[in-house]
């Protein structure tokens, strides 16, 4: 039972990540060519999606429309995943930056030692 419950969430792990654009947009924005552009998304895309959540909350509390609150928990776990990775872009742009020149000193060293 309990594979077949770890089998079932990891499938729907796998279409959440393939087909919903935050997600895709997120995976993006941690590769390398889309990391410089985590932090300007992430500052306009928290805040969009904050201001969303504050709309349906409004919407929601009329009588009736109580089905928007999927709405305000999609839209507020949307700004957490930006804001999230507004603070994880900088470590990783840092520790891209140090892993890029680990290599090439390591290089130059190697090229000293072989020329010595």
């Amino acid at each position: 039972m309990l594979t077949a419950l770890w089998h079932l969430s990891a499938a729907i792990r796998g279409y959440l990540r393939f087909y919903m654009p935050t997600n895709r947009a997120v995976d993006w924005l941690r590769g390398p060519r889309g990391l410089k552009w985590a932090l300007p998304v992430a500052l306009v895309a928290t805040p969009a999606y904050l201001g969303l959540t504050a709309l349906t909350i409004q919407g929601a509390a009329r009588p009736g429309l109580g089905w928007l609150n999927v709405l305000v928990l999609l839209f507020f776990w949307n700004a957490m995943k930006f804001a999230w990775m507004a603070v994880l872009s900088l470590p990783l742009m840092l520790r891209n930056a140090l892993g890029d020149r680990a290599p090439s000193s390591t290089r130059t060293a190697a090229l000293a030692a072989e020329s010595a």
